[in-house]
């Protein structure tokens, strides 16, 4: 696995979170799962998911007649490298306004807000 993480496409991040929330899959298994909220071809899913192989998106385990897919980044990874990308793209690094921008876009849950408050106090606590 590369330790730079790879930027996956709209595409192959709808495909990497069925995998993440699955497990390992066959394309058909991906296909049923995308065709629930998208129009997606199952020929288009398994080019999508040869490419995510090719990339370093995932592996391919070839043992059984039907190729079972499983993703090489965790899904915090994932999530991580797609937010400092958006970080320095979309506000230059400002954390703040990131953060702002993000709490006025929807209004955040009660616990969501809570959560917010603990993560920053524990963040505060780490700091000191």
């Amino acid at each position: 696995m590369s330790t730079v993480p790879i930027r996956p496409s709209d595409g192959e991040l709808a495909i990497l979170r069925v995998l993440w929330s699955r497990g390992p899959s066959t394309v058909r298994d991906v296909h049923t799962e995308l065709s629930k909220d998208r129009d997606m071809g199952y020929t288009t899913v398994l080019k999508l998911m040869q490419i995510m192989v090719e990339k370093g998106l995932v592996a391919r385990d070839e043992r059984a007649r039907s190729h079972t897919y499983r993703p090489l980044q965790g899904e915090a990874e994932t999530q991580r490298c797609l937010l400092k990308e958006l970080l320095q793209k979309a506000f230059a690094g400002n954390r703040r306004e990131l953060v702002l921008q993000a709490l006025e876009a929807e209004p955040a849950s009660a616990e969501e807000l809570e959560d917010i408050r603990k993560l920053l106090n524990e963040v505060k606590g780490r700091a000191r």
